[in-house]
């Protein structure tokens, strides 16, 4: 299983990926030097690192992603919400409620969301 847990620039370098999907290697390391100013090889150490935590893949020289990028973000919010509120979503909404008022229409959405869980 991956880890759902990414550093800034990990995060960074995980959308160049997902943005430009399959791509090579070498056209990875391109767009890091660019968006990140980074040499080639720590284009790929990084890169074999997320690779071995199973987030991404590199295949005679293409990269794809095994984790898509909703897959990613809504495994790491699961993760967040068990962590830091013993898994209950509840919580976590009175938490977040409690600093921030809702509008209307966000709470309208959310509605929505939890009607079509029920179905």
């Amino acid at each position: 299983m991956a880890e759902y847990r990414l550093g800034e620039v990990e995060s960074i370098f995980a959308d160049i990926i997902w943005n430009n999907e399959p791509l090579t290697s070498r056209r990875l390391a391109e767009l890091a030097e660019k968006k990140l100013s980074w040499k080639r090889t720590t284009t790929y150490t990084v890169l074999k690192r997320l690779c071995d935590r199973g987030l991404f893949q590199n295949q005679c020289g293409t990269v794809t992603s095994l984790v898509s990028r909703e897959e990613f973000y809504a495994r790491q919010s699961e993760q967040f919400v068990e962590d830091t509120f013993q898994g209950s979503l509840p919580a976590f909404l009175a938490a977040f409620g409690s600093r921030k008022k809702l509008s209307d229409a966000e709470i309208d959405e959310l509605q929505k969301v939890i009607d079509s869980m029920r179905r």
